[in-house]
């Protein structure tokens, strides 16, 4: 049967309807209200947060601020780490600037895609519950996505319109904000880039991610000179921290660690809840799927390019790393989420309009399928965190009960994210008459130096079993 002009879903070029925008919206606040709703404020801050958001907070000394680590997050919690302490509203702050990141790098996409397909394809990243578990916490992985997915639509429109000024500005923009919150995804990112410039031999986007790579790693060159003895030093100590770059098959390790916990180093556990794993395993599946529904629309490269750079994403973490966290896969998953929207936009347009309500409902069912277990496993986690989070403000209050205040110095057990909730400081050496708290799990032992000053059990705590060593 014939179809009517303009009937297929990845048209080659098409004038958005003045309202077209609203689908793009929509994704945006639905994922600021999913993250709203069963996450804010729920949560405190981890070690990896608090050590971000000490450097620039006005409430606690900043936290050593390791090799591997880059300044962007700080950055962008700044404008609330300065003014309050509240983990409340920075979470809340966190939660509408992601909503509105999400719908800003989909919308480099609309020249592309019709703007209800790009709205499919912010709810299939937005539902995940990984991406709804670090939306609203300072941590880079997130920003590195939708740092990602714009410079990919930006690269994508330069090389339909060839107009050159905005989707190269808007290229360059978006590669140097993924290096300034995280340099090793920007150089994954901007390998299958440039390679494909170089394929259709213009050189014009290889200057602006030039451009972007060195305006946003710019300060962290500066940094590695300054604090580390130069790049190398720099690159040789963050490999240390990781355990050493090199080849690892840590797949198996994201698999195990899909549903949980948020770090599996070393990953020696099972697979928790194998059968919610279904959608990681059809994932290959549906991006093939999309790849020849862009094909069928005459868009190949639309939904070849962002395939491929997903999986140089994810390569550096299921190839070169000896450990596993579900968030080092956001980025990829932000960018396999254009083709998996394309193969579902397919089977919904790809049939006669009579089947089209029924194939419409089966999609539908797909996707509620998805966000239901999804948000079963972000239930669990979250509520795991909330009662270890919980732990760090009731330690830091009974060390306040006991004379421990700013300034002061802690050390131990988790004594980073304590230390900035308690409000002092977690490296350094003390001032003298400065109090000191040593953290020691109850089955432990205190370090030679902490041995004859008084000694605290903490108790109330649901997680954390510490002594706390107070000089």
């Amino acid at each position: 049967m014939q179809r009517p002009a303009g009937d297929l879903q990845l048209p080659r070029r098409r004038r958005p309807g003045p309202d077209s925008g609203w689908w793009l919206v929509a994704a945006g606040l639905a994922f600021t209200a999913a993250q709203l709703a069963f996450i804010t404020p729920r949560m405190g801050l981890s070690w990896d947060e608090s050590v971000y958001v000490s450097q620039v907070s006005g409430h606690a000394p900043a936290a050593f601020f390791d090799p591997a680590r880059a300044r962007g997050v700080p950055m962008i919690v700044a404008p609330v780490a300065l003014l309050t302490g509240s983990v409340a509203a920075l979470r809340v702050y966190l939660s509408v600037l992601s909503g509105v990141a999400l719908a800003l790098a989909l919308w480099t996409w609309r020249p592309l895609r019709p703007a209800w397909v790009l709205g499919l394809a912010g709810v299939i990243f937005g539902g995940l519950w990984v991406a709804e578990y670090y939306g609203p916490q300072a941590m880079p992985d997130m920003w590195s996505a939708f740092g990602g997915l714009a410079a990919v639509g930006c690269f994508l429109r330069w090389a339909r319109e060839r107009d050159g000024r905005w989707a190269l500005g808007g290229l360059g923009v978006s590669v140097a904000f993924v290096t300034l919150v995280r340099p090793g995804d920007a150089v994954y990112l901007a390998a299958p880039l440039v390679a494909a410039a170089a394929g259709w031999r213009n050189w014009r986007p290889v200057a602006a991610i030039g451009c972007g790579l060195l305006a946003g790693g710019a300060e962290w060159v500066i940094e590695a000179f300054v604090r580390f003895g130069g790049i190398t030093s720099r690159l040789h100590a963050a490999g240390a921290e990781q355990g050493g770059f090199g080849l690892h098959f840590a797949l198996p390790d994201e698999l195990r660690a899909l549903n949980g916990p948020t770090l599996c180093r070393p990953c020696v556990i099972g697979v928790r809840d194998p059968g919610l794993d279904l959608w990681w395993l059809a994932l290959p599946l549906l991006v093939a799927a999309g790849i020849i529904a862009a094909r069928h629309a005459g868009q190949l490269a639309t939904g070849l390019l962002p395939a491929v750079c997903g999986l140089c994403l994810a390569a550096q973490y299921l190839f070169m790393i000896n450990y596993a966290a579900p968030r080092f896969l956001l980025p990829a998953y932000a960018l396999f989420a254009i083709p998996v929207a394309d193969a579902l936009a397919l089977a919904i347009t790809g049939v006669s309009r009579d089947m089209r309500p029924a194939v419409t409902a089966v999609v539908t069912c797909f996707l509620v399928v998805q966000l239901f277990t999804q948000h079963l496993v972000l239930d669990h986690e979250v509520g795991g965190t909330v009662r270890f989070h919980d732990d760090y403000s009731r330690i830091a209050t009974v060390l306040a009960e006991h004379g421990v205040r700013p300034p002061c110095l802690i050390k131990g057990v988790q004594y980073i994210p304590i230390a900035f909730y308690a409000g002092c400081a977690s490296s350094g050496a003390p001032a003298p008459g400065e109090p000191v708290a040593a953290l020691v799990q109850t089955i432990g032992k205190p370090p030679a130096w902490a041995r004859s000053w008084r000694v605290y059990r903490i108790t109330g705590t649901s997680v954390l079993k510490v002594n706390a060593f107070i000089r």
